[in-house]
């Protein structure tokens, strides 16, 4: 049985390829671990082999996780949609929020971030392929929200974070992943949290800095 120590190497492999084919500079792409639905136990198991970042979806889940691994250097990243009774614990419980598509969401959670914590880095949720059942904002906000964005004081605005819409072929798993990145480098963002065990080879050649990935490395969800 293929171990999650022996995944995390093959997907580490994967991403050096990607990096290496596509001119990206080694070590520029981080690996988020998407840990929604999985036990502590496979958390552990991935620290232990060397994963520090850790996504989750689900607040409450995530919140029993943290408890269970309080002994771990964990850097917890949410990553699930995001409802206003839940600021409060995500500003005091993360390091990263990536599906922030609101100034009232970023509002808030500038205004319950802890001052003995830095700044919350976040990420703001593209709509890329404009799907209707999908939060994020359109590409045509960004520009606005990441101006009101920037002069919260307790957040630091990193990037863009997409899920676009599911593709079969290579190059129309690139595309949307172009055009955020266009969008992204006017704006001077420095992070893009792009890229799933499907697609993620064509979100590296388009410049993703953070893949977020799952099932590759912990199994189908549960």
């Amino acid at each position: 049985m293929t171990t999650i120590t022996q995944r995390l190497q093959l997907i580490r492999d994967q991403i050096c390829e990607a990096e290496c084919c596509y001119n990206r500079q080694p070590n520029s792409v981080l690996l988020l671990a998407v840990s929604k639905t999985k036990p502590a136990e496979a958390i552990a198991a991935a620290y232990q082999a060397g994963q520090r970042h850790f996504g989750e979806n689900y607040l409450q889940e995530a919140l029993k996780k943290q408890q269970e691994l309080g002994a771990y250097a964990i850097t917890w990243h949410f990553i699930g949609p995001i409802q206003s009774n839940k600021t409060k614990a995500l500003a005091t419980h993360f390091d990263w929020v990536h599906s922030v598509d609101s100034l009232k969401i970023a509002q808030r959670l500038s205004d319950q971030r802890p001052p003995h914590l830095p700044p919350l880095a976040i990420c703001l949720q593209v709509n890329i392929s404009d799907e209707p059942s999908k939060s994020g904002i359109s590409l045509d906000e960004l520009p606005q929200l990441c101006a009101q964005i920037t002069k919260l004081p307790n957040l630091k605005l990193r990037g863009v974070m997409a899920i676009p819409a599911p593709q079969p072929d290579f190059e129309q798993q690139r595309s949307p992943y172009k055009k955020l990145y266009q969008a992204g480098a006017k704006l001077e963002l420095e992070t893009y949290s792009f890229g799933m065990s499907g697609d993620l080879t064509a979100a590296i050649a388009e410049g993703s800095t953070i893949v977020r990935i799952g099932t590759a490395l912990f199994g189908d969800r549960n």
